[in-house]
């Protein structure tokens, strides 16, 4: 089994999930005793979240490249970026790097595909749906991606960073996301990506109308399946 490099503390709430997931799938598929063979490396969010703000990405992505390196000489074999909006920075973080990166929406692309989707609605915080390095990614491997109107991203991000990185799951902001979601597939989506990893926490299939997409589930068996030598990694887009 190969050694899962997972790196978090963006935020931890959804790291827990993480650690929890890969070990829950190894379980699954070996049974037993066994569990993950993983290195955690979990940064101190506070300090990320004021870079996002701040707009300085390449300080983040140099901090969170000495984080991966880090995870490399602790001997994993791969690294898995806990979380969808610093993808952003997913190229500075692999400059040096000598092992490879399982990129999330490489990962949830290709689940997307093999459910025969190609229309889908995006959730995520304001940088993962306003930018374009996400849904470019997507799209590059054949998805028409799209994102809730400004009213509803804003929405979207205030619950993420004010509730959900906190801890906090209010029902109030379950019934705001499901109404987000519906007006997603009234305009087309076939199906809904919950592009951060703390949206899980609040929403599942039940509260959408069309197939959803929880990225944090997906990239976790996705790095499970690797380790184990079950798939290959996800390819890049061409």
């Amino acid at each position: 089994m190969k050694v899962i490099g997972l790196l978090g503390g963006m935020s931890w709430e959804s790291s827990i999930e993480y650690y929890r997931l890969v070990n829950e799938r190894v379980k699954t598929l070996l049974g037993g005793f066994h569990s993950a063979h993983t290195v955690l490396y979990s940064v101190d969010f506070a300090a990320i979240e004021r870079m996002q703000a701040e707009g300085r990405w390449d300080d983040a992505g140099a901090e969170l490249n000495r984080a991966a390196k880090a995870l490399e000489a602790a001997g994993a074999d791969f690294v898995v970026l806990c979380t969808n909006t610093m993808h952003k920075v997913a190229t500075q973080l692999e400059d040096g790097l000598g092992i490879p990166l399982l990129h999330l929406g490489d990962a949830t692309a290709a689940a997307i595909k093999a459910a025969g989707v190609r229309r889908v609605g995006l959730l995520g915080t304001g940088f993962t749906m306003g930018q374009p390095f996400y849904r470019d990614r997507l799209a590059a491997h054949g998805l028409d991606v799209l994102v809730p109107d400004a009213g509803d991203r804003e929405l979207v991000h205030r619950i993420i960073y004010d509730e959900l990185v906190l801890g906090v799951v209010e029902e109030a902001s379950k019934e705001a996301y499901r109404g987000v979601i519906a007006r997603l597939a009234g305009a087309g989506a076939e199906g809904v990506i919950y592009g951060c990893t703390e949206i899980e926490l609040l929403v599942g299939p039940e509260d959408s109308p069309v197939p959803t997409f929880p990225t944090t589930r997906l990239h976790a068996e996705a790095a499970v399946d690797y380790a184990l030598g079950t798939t290959p990694l996800p390819v890049p887009p061409a």
